[in-house]
């Protein structure tokens, strides 16, 4: 008997096209492991099983030859509405009220054949790096002493676990990148305006994207042509880029670990030999970057919260919107955000992609921190995701992209950075990466 589970998007669509397999089969096949495994892993606030089935099941209405996604179930991150289902964002302060209509970015996967399963867990209000709250904990499915990281912690968990072969998420500091690098995915965060956002209250003044996790550039690939309603082909021939590569944390004091420069250089090292033009060098980030990070981290929260009883918020989260209200005028002016792009813009028309390892040490233990005082917080997601925010104040693309392991077996991985509207170029050495140094699909639970 052929299994779905595990399977690439890819595969599951064309078999569902051709008739191999029907869309139920397939959805519930996924349901049951959902059912056990995300006991322990965490991924999942709701699963819509009988309505994922009933949904599997109207495709057959349809014309499977023209779907891009026929049959493939997908999960989506618990801040973007699902029909339906309510929308909490990890918070008992939002309302349970069910969504009347989708979306835009999961319209656009149901339209192209996706059945969404469910709607994955995130720390409350999308802000940190851990995934942990009152609706649950998304741990990391190759370590589940850890997080599996945030703030699409949930829709990371989800894939790695092969609970589903893709997810939905999004992109504010890092909130894609962060745990897609925790738990072995690809993860793309399209820059400003490629996909649609519509992400809380002003998409932290333009900051976040919606973007996807997949086990495989090739499966990374189609969902993001589907989100961004455009055809993103690979090149039909090799293109020889210019790769800089920086080992260098963008925050003052943060100091990236061995197993990620590591995994960097040998990165490097291997787009070296496939031709490349490779060579160190490092991003002129400003001194201030780390405290217009935190001002923009912070005001963006501030935000989100303006509608929430803060007696129902977690005390990290209201300390934390607490600091971003007097942040929040100057934020809106964009001028520091300006002033960043103006300083790299330079850097990247030397360059074609800036290399840089995903992340500066391996995730926080799986613990209650929303629990935890703010302060605490803020240090401990410093301190591993310092590589990711210079890339939401810009709005240029990244990607997050598997490569080598950590000491304790998990997966490490390297981000890949490009100017404005290089996704496909992006997309293009990731997947030479893929095939310079293949890694598992999705961690082992039996």
């Amino acid at each position: 008997m052929t299994t779905w589970v595990g399977r690439t998007a890819t595969e599951i669509a064309a078999a569902v096209r051709e008739q191999r397999v029907t869309p139920r089969e397939v959805v519930a096949e996924h349901l049951a492991r959902i059912e056990r495994f995300d006991g322990r892993v965490g991924a999942f606030r709701t699963v819509r099983a009988d309505a994922a089935l009933a949904e599997a099941d109207e495709l057959l209405s349809r014309d499977l030859g023209q779907l891009p996604l026929a049959g493939v179930p997908v999960a989506v991150k618990d801040n973007l509405a699902v029909r339906g289902e309510a929308n909490r964002n990890g918070s008992a302060a939002t309302p349970d009220t069910p969504a009347g209509e989708d979306h835009v970015t999961v319209a656009r996967l149901r339209a192209a054949g996706a059945v969404v399963v469910g709607l994955t867990n995130v720390p409350e209000l999308c802000v940190f790096g851990t995934t942990e709250g009152v609706h649950g904990t998304a741990r990391n499915p190759w370590d589940l002493s850890r997080t599996a990281g945030g703030s699409s912690g949930g829709s990371a968990a989800a894939v790695a676990a092969g609970m589903v072969p893709l997810a939905l998420g999004n992109d504010g500091m890092g909130s894609l990148r962060i745990p897609a690098a925790n738990c072995g995915l690809v993860a793309l965060k399209p820059g400003h305006g490629v996909v649609p956002a519509g992400i809380g209250h002003g998409d932290w003044f333009g900051m976040s994207e919606n973007g996807p996790l997949a086990t495989t550039v090739e499966d990374a690939r189609l969902m993001f042509s589907v989100l961004a309603d455009t055809e993103q082909p690979p090149p039909a021939e090799p293109v020889t880029r210019s790769i800089a590569v920086s080992v260098r944390s963008p925050l003052a004091g943060v100091r990236v670990t061995r197993p990620y420069t590591i995994a960097a250089r040998q990165a490097a090292a291997l787009l070296s030999e496939a031709g490349h033009r490779v060579r160190p060098a490092n991003p002129p980030y400003p001194a201030w970057l780390s405290t217009t990070s935190l001002a923009h981290w912070t005001a963006g929260t501030a935000v989100d919260a303006e509608d929430l009883d803060p007696r129902r918020l977690a005390r990290r989260t209201r300390v934390h919107a607490a600091v971003g209200r007097r942040f929040v005028t100057g934020v809106r002016t964009g001028v520091r955000r300006e002033q960043l792009r103006a300083r790299l813009a330079p850097f990247f028309a030397e360059h074609d992609v800036l290399l840089t390892p995903a992340l500066a040490r391996r995730s926080p233990a799986s613990v209650a921190w929303h629990e935890r005082g703010w302060l605490r917080n803020i240090l401990a997601n410093t301190a591993y995701s310092p590589m990711t925010p210079p890339w939401n104040l810009t709005g240029w693309p990244a990607m997050a992209v598997p490569f080598g392991t950590l000491p304790s077996g998990a997966p490490c991985a390297v981000q890949l950075v490009g100017r404005p509207g290089s996704e496909a170029a992006l997309l293009d050495v990731a997947g030479q990466l893929e095939v310079l140094n293949p890694w598992r699909r999705t961690a082992r639970l039996d």
